[in-house]
């Protein structure tokens, strides 16, 4: 089959589709049962356009419209002929295809594929209900040209699932839509996992002189003076930007909320002029789990500094990846720095601040060498004193830190 791989490359360039079909279902033929199959494979040419090339061997061309009685070679579609594309002609469909299919997306974010829980059958009907004129096969077109696939559930370890889990994607896709349509900052946040400083093994390969990789050490035992960095994240995800505080003492509530001070400084003000409030999705374990009082308590600070009404929205229990921040920044900076020795603080912040994609990702990275003390406890009465307001919808994941008077 590398052989026809071979010569469709030497030959696609230099014959027009009509002989290039001819030649695909000569191929097929010769291979006997499976040879379409092997070619398209082979080729990248559909079964159809194999099947066509087959129909013609078996009949004479048909004559041109306007040749003589004679001449009965193929007409030739002239380049840039043929039917529209849909989305060509329908620039909207693309967006409102994908704003049915992305709230109820599922499966392995970190995965270039993804599914969807509604029936191909049932995006067409809804698509055609908004005004468009589609149907099921080419629905299916569609989601395979974004990298949607049809895939088998997978049991994982993350944890047990909740009975309102995916009442809660939905809650999150209507708070998350309800505020970038206002024009008000959406933020995803995270503390990436803690990363060794040191020549240690990082997990890749990288481009180097053959038999000459870089060498590291043989155990991933902890530098007493170089330790352990925790970069938090925050993903904005209406500007397809990043902020990235690397830490270097413990991951608590006040280390993370201090990273969204930062963002705001040095980064989201200057997009968002007069934004009425600021809405948080987030984890619901870790430093800024739903259940750390340290947590609520700075983001009450961080909303009387800001004057700024702050909501917060948790995933639910085991979804962690989920979270927008893990497979639309993370894993990127993780795919930028693989095979590479992180032997300094430096370096983790250089190779942070370098990543981009091709969707216009940029990210700022900064190194934070406060100290922040672990174990803090918020007593009852200081909760008290928090202007918190609860959804109706789990308001333990769901709430709100309003501003209070700039002298309270």
């Amino acid at each position: 089959m590398a052989t026809i791989g071979i010569k469709y490359q030497a030959l696609s360039s230099r014959l027009d589709e009509a002989t290039l079909r001819v030649w695909a279902a000569t191929e097929a033929r010769s291979l006997g049962r499976g040879g379409v199959s092997a070619v398209a494979k082979a080729t990248g040419l559909s079964r159809t356009t194999i099947h066509a090339g087959l129909a013609e061997l078996k009949a004479p061309a048909p004559m041109r419209a306007g040749a003589s009685k004679g001449d009965r070679r193929p007409r030739i579609r002239a380049a840039g002929g043929g039917r529209k594309k849909l989305t060509d002609k329908d620039a909207q469909l693309l967006h409102d295809l994908d704003a049915l299919v992305e709230p109820m997306s599922r499966g392995d974010p970190m995965s270039p594929l993804r599914w969807t829980c509604k029936s191909t059958y049932r995006l067409a009907e809804e698509l055609k209900r908004q005004g468009h004129e589609i149907s099921q096969r080419t629905i299916c077109d569609l989601l395979n040209q974004m990298n949607f696939s049809l895939q088998s559930t997978r049991k994982t370890r993350e944890g047990g699932r909740h009975e309102d889990r995916d009442a809660q994607f939905a809650h999150i896709a209507r708070t998350v839509s309800d505020y970038q349509a206002a024009g008000d900052p959406v933020i995803s946040v995270d503390t990436k996992k803690k990363e060794l400083i040191g020549d240690f093994k990082n997990a890749g390969r990288e481009w180097q002189p053959q038999g000459a990789p870089e060498e590291v050490r043989v155990y991933d035992f902890i530098d007493p003076e170089l330790g352990k960095v925790a970069p938090y994240g925050v993903y904005d995800l209406t500007a397809n930007t990043g902020w990235v505080n690397v830490g270097i003492d413990h991951d608590t509530a006040e280390f993370a909320v201090q990273s969204i001070r930062s963002w705001w400084r040095e980064m989201g003000q200057a997009v968002y002029q007069r934004p009425r409030r600021l809405l948080i999705t987030a984890d619901c374990g870790g430093s800024n789990g739903y259940r750390v009082r340290l947590w609520r308590r700075e983001l009450q600070n961080l909303a009387d500094e800001l004057q700024l009404q702050i909501q917060v929205c948790h995933f639910p229990p085991g979804t962690s990846k989920w979270n927008k921040i893990e497979h639309r920044m993370f894993c990127h900076i993780t795919a930028n720095w693989r095979g590479r020795p992180l032997i300094s603080r430096q370096v983790v912040v250089n190779l942070i601040g370098s990543t981009t994609t091709q969707e216009g990702l940029r990210i700022k990275a900064v190194l934070d060498e406060k100290t922040y003390t672990p174990g803090i406890k918020i007593s009852d009465e200081e909760m008290a004193t928090l202007a918190i307001e609860r959804d109706e919808f789990h308001g333990e994941w769901n709430y709100r830190l309003m501003p209070r008077h700039p002298h309270a």
